[in-house]
C-alpha cells in the first residue's frame, strides 16, 4: 500500500508538471499561429491509451511514462521529421517564424516551471505557515561533526550568527554550508565565551567527501527511547526510559558522549554502564556486538522548540519568491558535487524521486515536492544541450546574434547528440537505482 501511494503521488507531480510544461509551449505557439499538430502526456511510440483530435492538434496520453511533448509544426525535434523538413516552408510553421516569437515558444516550458514553483510555495506560505527554530530554542546546543572541531567549533556550541545575521531558522545552518557561501559563523560556547569563526571557501567540498551533510546536529540526553530485543542492551537488561549517567567512569550527560564511548571501547571489552532508573541507580556490564553496537535508540524529546509563522495572502508572496529563489540557487549549487566520482554514483533516476514522496498521503508534502521538481525541471530544461528547451534557445540566440540561422541538417545532427546525451544520462542515473536496490541501498 505504501508503495502505492508513492507511485500515485510520483505520477500525479508528473503529469501536473508535464502538462503544465507543455502548455508553456502550446500557448506561445497558439498565440504566434504556429500549428501544433500533438500535445502528449507521456510518450506514445507505437500506442497511446487515449488520443483525440481537436481542430489541428491531436491531444493523448502516451504509454511510457517518461515526459511528454508538444510536437510543432516545422520544427527539429524528438520526433526528427525529415520528410516535413524537406517540404516548401509554410506561414504556420515553427522555422518561418520571427526568430523572437521562436525563442518566446522555446521558454515558454520553462517560464511556466519556475512560476509555477513560485505560486505552489506562495500558496503553502499562506494554506501551512512556516515552522522554524530560533536561535536560543536549541536548549543545550548543538553535536558537532569532527571536521568542523578541527575549525574550532565544539559539543555544545550554540549558533548565534552566520555571516553576521541572526538566522530565521537555525537549523538550516547545515543547508547553508553545504550549498551557500557561508564565510564564518559566531557561536557561544559551552563554557559561556562566544567566538567567530572563520569558515575555508571549500567547506561545502569537505562536507562531501567526508560523507556528513549534517554536521551540526541539536544535542539531546542520553536517554533511552528503545532498546532493540536480543541485542547487547536487552540481553544486559537496559529499558526504555533509562537516562545513562556513567560510562566507565566517567560521567554521561548527552548521546553524543554515550556514543563516542561505545566506539572508543576495546572490540569484546566490557562496558560498565550506570544508568537512573525511576530514580535508582543500576549498574550493567554489556560487551557491544561485532558492529560495536549495543542496540538501543535514543530519545531525543524536548530538544528544540519549534515555533510558527502564519502569512496572510499578501504576506506569502515576498517568502514564496524567496522560497523559490533559495530553492533554484541551492539546486544549482549542488550541481558542482555532480561532477566528482561520489556525485556521479549519487545520481537517481525514477525510483529516487518516487522515494521522495512520503509513504503515507500528505498535501504539504505533495506540493512542497512539487514545487521542487517544478524548479528542478525548469533548470535541467534550460541546460545547453541540444534536444533540451536549453539547446534550442542557444541555437536561436546564436541567430539573433550573429543574423545567421543553422542550417536544418546541423539542427539534425544536434538533435541526434542531445538525445544520446540525455538517453545515456537516463540510463546511468536510473541503472544507479536499479543498482542501490539490488544491494539494499534503497
Amino acid at each position: 500500500m505504501e508503495i502505492f501511494i508513492k507511485i500515485t503521488q510520483f505520477l500525479l507531480s508528473l503529469s501536473l508538471l508535464i502538462v503544465l510544461h507543455e502548455l508553456g509551449h502550446f500557448i506561445p505557439a497558439k498565440l504566434f499561429k504556429t500549428r501544433v499538430e500533438k500535445f502528449y502526456l507521456f510518450f506514445d511510440y507505437k500506442f497511446s491509451i487515449f488520443k483525440k483530435k481537436i481542430g489541428d492538434t491531436v491531444y493523448g496520453i502516451g504509454w511510457i511514462p517518461l515526459g511528454g511533448y508538444v510536437k510543432i509544426s516545422g520544427m527539429i525535434d524528438e520526433s526528427m521529421d525529415k520528410d516535413q523538413m524537406a517540404q516548401p516552408m509554410q506561414p504556420w510553421e515553427f522555422r518561418s517564424k520571427p526568430a523572437w516569437q521562436r525563442l518566446i515558444i522555446m521558454l515558454g516550458g520553462v517560464t511556466v516551471n519556475f512560476l509555477l514553483g513560485i505560486l505552489i510555495y506562495i500558496l503553502m506560505f499562506n494554506v501551512w505557515g512556516e515552522n522554524y527554530v530560533s536561535v536560543d530554542d536549541v536548549k543545550d546546543g548543538f553535536y558537532v561533526d569532527e571536521v568542523f572541531e578541527e575549525l574550532g567549533f565544539k559539543d555544545g556550541d550554540k549558533i548565534l550568527k552566520i555571516n553576521g545575521e541572526i538566522p530565521f531558522n537555525v537549523l538550516d545552518v547545515n543547508k547553508q554550508l553545504f550549498l551557500r557561501e557561508t564565510r564564518n559563523i559566531e557561536v557561544e560556547h559551552s563554557d559561556g565565551n562566544t567566538a567567530l569563526i572563520d569558515l575555508p571557501e571549500n567547506i561545502g567540498l569537505r562536507m562531501w567527501q567526508s560523507g556528513n551533510l549534517k554536521p551540526f546536529i541539536p544535542r539531546y540526553k542520553a536517554v533511552l527511547d528503545s532498546v532493540i530485543p536480543e541485542t547487547p542492551a536487552a540481553i544486559a537488561g537496559l529499558v526504555k526510559g533509562d537516562i545513562v549517567t556513567e560510562m566507565n567512569g566517567k560521567e554521561i550527560l548527552f548521546w553524543d558522549e554515550f556514543v563516542e564511548m561505545v566506539i572508543q571501547n576495546p572490540k569484546n571489552s566490557e562496558i560498565e554502564i550506570i544508568v537512573n532508573r525511576d530514580g535508582i541507580a543500576k549498574t550493567f556490564m554489556i560487551i557491544p556486538g561485532e558492529d560495536q553496537k549495543l542496540g538501543v535508540y535514543p530519545s531525543g524529546k524536548d530538544v528544540i522548540t519549534v515555533s510558527h509563522k502564519d502569512y496572510g495572502f499578501t504576506e506569502s508572496i515576498a517568502p514564496g519568491f524567496s522560497k523559490a529563489y533559495w530553492t533554484l540557487k541551492d539546486y544549482m549549487g549542488q550541481f558542482k558535487y555532480v561532477f566528482t566520482k561520489k556525485g556521479a554514483t549519487s545520481l537517481g533516476g525514477f525510483i529516487t524521486i518516487g522515494n521522495i514522496f512520503p509513504a503515507s498521503w500528505d498535501w504539504q508534502a505533495f506540493w512542497s515536492i512539487t514545487a521542487l521538481l517544478s524548479i528542478m525541471l525548469g533548470f535541467m530544461n534550460l541546460l545547453p544541450i541540444p534536444a533540451l528547451d536549453g539547446g534550442h534557445v542557444v541555437f536561436t540566440l546564436f541567430e539573433i546574434i550573429s543574423g545567421r540561422k543553422p542550417s536544418d541538417k546541423f539542427l539534425e545532427y544536434a538533435q541526434v547528440t542531445g538525445f544520446i546525451i540525455l538517453i545515456s544520462l537516463l540510463l546511468f542515473a536510473n541503472g544507479n537505482d536499479i543498482y542501490k536496490w539490488v544491494t539494499g541501498q534503497l
